[in-house]
């Protein structure tokens, strides 16, 4: 046993040796790959995490803590009514508005409340899928036929795959039935309607806070005003979370108006100190999530306060290294594409236009699978198409990319390979990119 440890740590000092001694620092292609790992790296940091995923946590949390497992059960359960499990999960994309790594710890969530496989899996692709800006940014900017083509392969997906994996792995589920037929529930501690009002405020402020810009030229539509005032739509609603802490979860109002007060007192600094405009709503965002943590950590009236808290955090434990491996390796294989800016990766873009063109079979898989290795951020898939098509990229591939990307990326299979193993992560995946590529080759058979 010591020589076989002896012998693991010979071949990591070896293995870093030879990656350093023959790593090739003189080529062109190495180094930009290195500048877009970083530069994807940073976007990801400033844009996603404490706009999308810190919030998502604390969603996450809600469900973990505050949603009583019998309205898991009831809804997505293995027991509960098939229609109702996946109309839930295949409609749950139009109201999170979230990408393939901001419904991770959701998913974790409901998965460890007793989802069954089959929605928990229809959930956790539809999240992403069904998103209701991308859709609409989608049908305005790709053409209405794209968009509606989206919309029904997502719908579709999300319950086919959902009710395969279910078929696929049917004795793990019959077993998980069997067990959550005799279990014995506690009472609901709330009325419903106040978890529903707590859970469905943060999600409204997770949407506005991430409400991407609209078309350019638009200075008129009403998505140009939502973007416009989507700061004061977001704080509005921050007004609906200050209630439901003081009257749902009864924190003391002195401790919730404070944090109130250092959340407005950092919005206002924010603004006379800091120019970079980008940066800027990082601010008092962050500000306001470290207040809620201390807020509920120090809450003594009700232990749930702080164990929401407390999940959340174990929620980023889990999910913030994995994502942070899958983000740099994604950059540096395939680049970084944001901001109308592209920095390609070893691969260049140039190959996967040219493999994509036309509407072969080849194309439309090649077009899956590169959409569920890279990574999406919400909405950006639209413009990222939209260049890809002008380089000549096929509307049938085009189709297959936007119904395997926004779902998949590398950072998100590695979660999921956390969560459900790795040979239903394998199964998921290859689910995704058989159906896209199929939706591809219809989609471009007719259009």
């Amino acid at each position: 046993m010591e020589t076989k440890k002896e012998l693991q740590i010979l071949f990591w000092i070896v293995f870093f040796f030879a990656l350093a001694f023959f790593m090739p620092v003189d080529s062109a292609t190495f180094r930009t790959a290195v500048d877009a790992t970083l530069d994807l790296t940073r976007w990801y940091a400033r844009e996603h995490v404490v706009l999308c995923l810190l919030p998502a946590f604390f969603i996450a949390g809600v469900i973990s803590v505050f949603v009583s497992q019998g309205s898991v059960l009831k809804y997505f359960g293995a027991n509960a009514k098939k229609w109702l499990a996946y109309s839930v999960a295949a409609v749950s994309g139009t109201i999170l508005a979230v990408c393939s790594c901001t419904i991770l710890p959701l998913f974790s969530s409901i998965h460890k409340r007793g989802a069954g496989l089959g929605p928990a899996i229809a959930f956790l692709y539809s999240g992403p899928a069904i998103n209701i800006l991308a859709i609409i940014l989608t049908a305005r900017i790709l053409g209405v036929e794209m968009g509606i083509a989206r919309t029904i392969g997502a719908a579709v997906f999300s319950v086919v795959i959902g009710i395969a994996m279910s078929l696929i792995y049917r004795k793990e589920e019959q077993a998980k039935r069997e067990g959550q037929m005799n279990i014995v529930l506690p009472p609901e501690k709330r009325p419903m309607w106040q978890t529903s009002f707590h859970f469905f405020t943060l999600v409204l402020i997770l949407v506005f806070a991430n409400w991407g810009k609209p078309a350019a030229g638009d200075t008129s539509s009403a998505w140009y005003y939502l973007y416009a005032y989507k700061w004061y739509i977001t704080g509005f609603f921050g007004l609906f979370l200050t209630y439901s802490l003081i009257y749902i979860l009864k924190i003391k109002w002195q401790w919730v108006a404070g944090a109130a007060g250092v959340t407005l007192l950092s919005v206002v600094l924010a603004n006379m100190y800091i120019t970079n405009p980008k940066v800027l709503p990082l601010v008092p965002m962050l500000v306001a999530i470290i207040s809620l943590a201390v807020i509920t950590l120090k809450d003594k009236n009700d232990d749930e306060n702080k164990e929401w808290t407390i999940a959340s955090w174990g929620f980023a434990k889990q999910i913030m290294p994995l994502l942070a491996v899958g983000v740099v390796t994604a950059g540096f294989l395939l680049g970084s594409t944001h901001d109308g800016q592209t920095i390609p990766g070893v691969i260049p873009n140039e190959w996967i236009a040219y493999l994509v063109g036309g509407n072969s079979i080849f194309a439309n898989f090649f077009a899956s699978v590169v959409g569920a290795f890279m990574y999406f951020a919400t909405l950006t898939e639209v413009p990222i198409l939209q260049g890809l098509l002008a380089s000549g990229m096929g509307k049938g591939p085009a189709l297959a990319l936007l119904l395997a990307g926004p779902s998949l990326s590398l950072p998100n299979m590695l979660v999921i390979r956390g969560v459900i193993g790795t040979r239903k992560t394998l199964v998921y995946v290859s689910l995704v990119v058989v159906m896209a590529t199929i939706s591809g080759l219809i989609y471009g058979a007719l259009f």
